[in-house]
C-alpha cells in the first residue's frame, strides 16, 4: 500500500452522527473485489438523485470539495456492517484521512490495513475544524503523521493519539503482506529446516 507520511488538502465537512457503511458504499457496489473505481459508488444515496444525476446539495458534489483529501465526520462514523470496500471507496476518491470524535472498530481495522489514516479528536475540536472546513477550497488543512499533529486553516495545532505499529504501517506503507514478506528469509529458512528434519511433510514429485 501507499505510504502516508504528510498530507494536505481541503478537508470535507460531513457531521452527520452514525454513518454507517451501507451509506458510505452500498451492496449493489460489493460485488467486485477490485479496489479501483469504487469512487464513483461512495455515498451513493446521497450523492445522487434517483434519476442518477448528480445531487449539486450533497458536499462531495460541490466543486470546492470534488478534490478533498480529508473528510471531517461525526460520531460513530463507520458503523455497520463490516465490508472492506468502505474503506476502497473512500481512498479511491481521493480521501485518505477522515478525522471525527470515534469510529466504528471493524471500519477502523479496515481503514489502517488500506492505508488511510483515521484521527480521532474531542467534539469540541471536530466543532472547530468543520466550521473551518466549510470555507471550502481556501481551507487548506494538514496532517504530519510523524509529529501526530493536524494543522488546521487558522494555523491552530492538534494532535491525536495513534498507536506505534498503525503508525509504523502507515509511515512505511507496509500491508498484511508486505510485513509477511519482511519475514521472508525467517520463513525460508523454516521451511528449509522443516523439510530437512520432517521429510515425512515434504510432497512427493
Amino acid at each position: 500500500m501507499k505510504a502516508l507520511k504528510e498530507l494536505t488538502g481541503v478537508a470535507a465537512p460531513m457531521p452527520m452522527i452514525n454513518v454507517d457503511t451501507d451509506m458510505i458504499i452500498p451492496k449493489q457496489y460489493l460485488k467486485t473485489i477490485s479496489r479501483d473505481g469504487l469512487g464513483k459508488g461512495l455515498f451513493h444515496s446521497m450523492r445522487y438523485n434517483d434519476d442518477g444525476s448528480d445531487n449539486p446539495e450533497f458536499i462531495l458534489n460541490k466543486e470546492a470539495y470534488s478534490k478533498a483529501s480529508f473528510l471531517i465526520a461525526g460520531d460513530n462514523f463507520g458503523c455497520g456492517s463490516s465490508r472492506e470496500h468502505a474503506a476502497w471507496a473512500l481512498e479511491d476518491f481521493g480521501i485518505r484521512c477522515v478525522i471525527a470524535p470515534s469510529f466504528s472498530d471493524i471500519f477502523y481495522n479496515n481503514a489502517f490495513k488500506n492505508g488511510m489514516l483515521l484521527i480521532q479528536l474531542p467534539q469540541e475540536a471536530i466543532d472547530k475544524l468543520t466550521e473551518l472546513a466549510e470555507y471550502g477550497s481556501n481551507a487548506v488543512f494538514s496532517v504530519d503523521l510523524e509529529s501526530q499533529t493536524v494543522t488546521a486553516p487558522d494555523g491552530s495545532e492538534h494532535t491525536f493519539e495513534l498507536d506505534e505499529f498503525r503508525k509504523h504501517c502507515l509511515l512505511n506503507g507496509l500491508d498484511e503482506i508486505a510485513l509477511t514478506l519482511e519475514k521472508e528469509s525467517s520463513i525460508a529458512t523454516f521451511e528449509s529446516d522443516t523439510s530437512n528434519t520432517h521429510s515425512w511433510l515434504t510432497p512427493a514429485s
